[in-house]
């Protein structure tokens, strides 16, 4: 008799570890790798995928049998140690051993063991929990039912906390860049794709007071001579105002309607060698417009606001740099608008997008409220500053240098860290 019960305790005991041990390999498991061992055909890690999908339905039924098997297994040891031992003491030595069992051989040692190796024993303990599972869903759904009436009735909504593969992709991109094993620029280009689909061509574009343009009313020799004093490949062309965009001038037709013309400019119909001009509107996504620009073979787009008003331009390489950083040629300036200064301090012009200053300096001043430096220094200050005023938030000094009528066109910016080292030295 005493061996029997000895014997189903230790059953038991070994059940209660199986749960704890498969709690732990299940929830910890990988699933972009159980994703893609289903697809190679690993029939295992496909009820791996099944089972983690309704990971509120999995918790319940592994807590269920575990709790079941421990009760189990303290109920017969407490009437084991009364029956050698009356009264009291009996019952303390069953507590204390059970204690010593239960947290060494089935929770410490199973789960211990679990995470050293999530997916193979996930994979391992798969169809019998599958099994299990299925069998208590029942009472698991019974559980459920009474937990979420009882959170609803004293006033708690349960919390959504799923996480998605973006989520998963980003933590392990941010957790091996903390771990050094990944540096900053890779870090950059792995984010800035995962970002793409969160940001408007707005973000992105090049503002109009930037663009480069020519004006189709003068002769052809003057607007051959502008374009390859340019450093862009293509050029729009106005009449008149400049909001009046009439064509897009790209250099490399430009030289080939000179060869076709015998080498001379004069006599050139610029008009007919512009290509038409493509109008997006502000709001477009910028990986839609990716998408865009390959699917019509285009690499050059106008972009206008809700009114048709013109905003900016953007480029596909100006979408590809949001991903892969500064693409630079020899035709490029080296720092546009970003000078680091002798103090520690650095000169920005306004018009510098803040993506683009701490892609330059490595900073992460927040872009959700404002696309440019001057934009940003407004959004906080709530007013249109004077150039010297100084302003300090988000860890940084911000000093007006320039202003122009009522936009910010310099200003210089410290972090205070900084500012507080170099005055303590």
């Amino acid at each position: 008799m005493i061996i029997g019960t000895l014997l189903t305790i230790l059953v038991l005991i070994s059940l209660s570890g199986f749960f704890s041990g498969s709690e732990t390999a299940l929830t910890a498991a990988s699933r972009a790798r159980m994703h893609q061992l289903e697809k190679d055909g690993d029939q295992r890690a496909g009820l791996v995928n099944k089972l983690i999908s309704d990971r509120e339905r999995l918790i319940g039924a592994i807590l269920l049998g575990n709790n079941l098997v421990n009760i189990l297994a303290s109920a017969l040891a407490t009437s084991l140690f009364v029956s050698l031992m009356p009264g009291p003491s009996g019952v303390a030595v069953a507590t204390a051993v059970m204690t010593v069992l239960v947290l060494v051989f089935a929770e410490v040692l199973p789960k211990t063991y679990a995470i050293t190796r999530p997916d193979s024993m996930a994979m391992a303990v798969s169809r019998p929990i599958g099994w299990f599972v299925a069998i208590a869903s029942w009472i698991v759904a019974g559980i459920q039912a009474i937990v979420n009436t009882t959170l609803r009735l004293l006033g708690v909504k349960p919390p959504d906390d799923a996480v998605t593969a973006e989520d998963d992709i980003r933590g392990t991109i941010d957790l091996h860049h903390s771990e050094e094993g990944l540096d900053a620029t890779k870090r950059h280009r792995l984010v800035g794709a995962l970002d793409l689909k969160d940001m408007t061509v707005e973000e992105v574009m090049i503002h109009r007071k930037n663009i480069t343009m020519i004006d189709a009313d003068q002769s052809a020799d003057a607007i051959v001579r502008q374009a390859l004093a340019s450093p862009h490949t293509r050029l729009p062309l106005f009449e008149g105002d400049q909001e009046a965009i009439v064509g897009i001038l790209h250099v490399k037709d430009l030289l080939r309607a000179i060869v076709g013309n015998n080498g001379k400019t004069s006599g050139l119909n610029i008009l007919e060698i512009c290509r038409d001009p493509w109008f997006i509107p502000e709001t477009t996504a910028a990986e839609d417009q990716l998408d865009l620009f390959l699917k019509k073979r285009s690499h050059f787009a106008l972009v206008v606001d809700e009114y048709g008003a013109l905003q900016g331009l953007v480029t596909l390489e100006d979408i590809l740099e949001e991903i892969v950083g500064d693409i630079r040629d020899e035709y490029d300036v080296v720092v546009r608008g970003v000078r680091p200064q002798s103090d520690g301090s650095v000169y920005v012009e306004g018009g510098v997008t803040i993506r683009d200053l701490n892609r330059a300096m490595g900073w992460e001043l927040p872009d959700e409220e404002a696309v440019t430096i001057a934009g940003l220094v407004i959004h906080e200050a709530q007013t249109i500053p004077e150039p010297g005023q100084r302003f300090a938030f988000y860890g940084y000094r911000f000093d007006i240098a320039r202003k122009n009528r009522n936009q910010i066109t310099g200003l210089k910016v410290m972090p205070v860290r900084e500012e507080r080292d170099a005055h303590d030295a």
